[in-house]
């Protein structure tokens, strides 16, 4: 990912791994959407991506998990 200020718009969402559907949880800012994404339980966390203005990343590959 190339934001580096946990202050830049993200966008935080859930990617259902049967249906391929998405749910956004948060648009924010960096800071927010990983304080919203580490009080989501395990299960959740797995399926989540913080997506900025050009990049998208899984939660758990950016926060080393």
């Amino acid at each position: 990912m190339r934001t580096t200020s946990d202050q830049d718009a993200v966008r935080l969402y859930h990617l259902d791994p049967d249906s391929g559907a998405t749910t956004t949880l948060l648009y924010g800012t960096l800071a927010e959407a990983l304080a919203a994404a580490e009080a989501e339980p395990e299960d959740v966390q797995d399926g989540l991506f913080l997506q900025t203005s050009n990049d998208v990343v899984a939660y758990l590959d950016f926060v080393g998990g």
